[in-house]
């Protein structure tokens, strides 16, 4: 990463200026003056930008380490034979009690624990961040913006219900509409999606929220949990809200490309 200033406040950078031009097509009415003249280029400019600018990122996040990638690499280099051929160059990777040669596993784990003993609070932060973006889909982002000002989203589980009228199996985890709000592009991967960023500890499930009911009526005609309610003989709907964690909260706070 640059030596000239945290790599932090880099990543900030670029997405302000994602979201300046963001800013700058709606602003200009940019969707409806294509027709003008100049407009076509302006157009190309911009998307060149950006183009420019998600470039800068995706490099910029790929330089976060990769400690499997790094042990491979360093794998490798012991296998390698010298500019004579005649035997294999040395390599060594720098470990918290030993040396190679290790699985590469064990090895990826080492460059962990090395990484823990240089990190600061702020460098710990910025890891952490970084590697929780890269494994985001652009679906997911968008939810987590929608979930971003705390606003609880209704959400609905379909089990099958016992004969004693409990929960029984469950077909379908992690339902919700906040999907169609935040605009996703795969409605029926709402489940999936909301599933993986309560895995990452963004996003909480929380009890239902009688005030949410028209909303809860709403999710309950949603195809997916149609088709999961056809799945079984009698089906048991588990309401729940879904909101932004306390981590997620501040993810989005260092990465909300509108900020600053």
């Amino acid at each position: 990463m640059s030596n000239d200033r945290p790599a932090g406040e880099d990543l900030a950078a670029f997405a302000k200026r994602a979201g300046q031009l963001a800013g700058w097509a709606a602003r200009t009415g940019f969707e409806f003056t294509r027709k003008l003249p100049g407009v076509e280029i302006a157009e190309q400019i911009v998307k060149q930008g950006e183009r420019q600018l998600l470039s800068e990122l995706r490099r910029r996040l790929d330089e976060v380490d990769d400690p499997y990638h790094a042990a491979l690499t360093a794998a490798s280099a012991m296998n390698r034979p010298d500019t004579n051929g005649s035997r294999p160059v040395e390599a060594t990777i720098t470990l918290v009690h030993t040396r190679a040669q290790l699985e590469p596993l064990r090895a990826a784990m080492a460059e962990l624990l090395n990484h823990s003993i240089g990190f600061g609070r702020e460098r710990a932060r910025e890891y952490l961040y970084a590697i929780i973006l890269r494994q985001l889909t652009p679906d997911e982002a968008r939810i987590l913006s929608a979930l971003s000002d705390g606003s609880p989203f209704p959400a609905v589980d379909v089990a099958e219900r016992t004969s004693l009228g409990a929960a029984g199996r469950f077909v379908l985890r992690n339902a919700s509409t906040v999907g169609k709000a935040a605009g996703v592009s795969l409605p029926d991967q709402v489940p999936g999606y909301l599933t993986r960023l309560i895995g990452l500890g963004l996003v909480e499930l929380d009890e239902e929220v009688p005030a949410l009911e028209t909303q809860y009526e709403i999710l309950l005609t949603d195809e997916t949990v149609r088709e999961s309610e056809k799945s079984v003989k009698r089906a048991k709907f588990v309401k729940r809200t879904v909101h932004i964690s306390r981590l997620g909260a501040q993810f989005w706070q260092a990465c909300d490309p509108s900020a600053g």
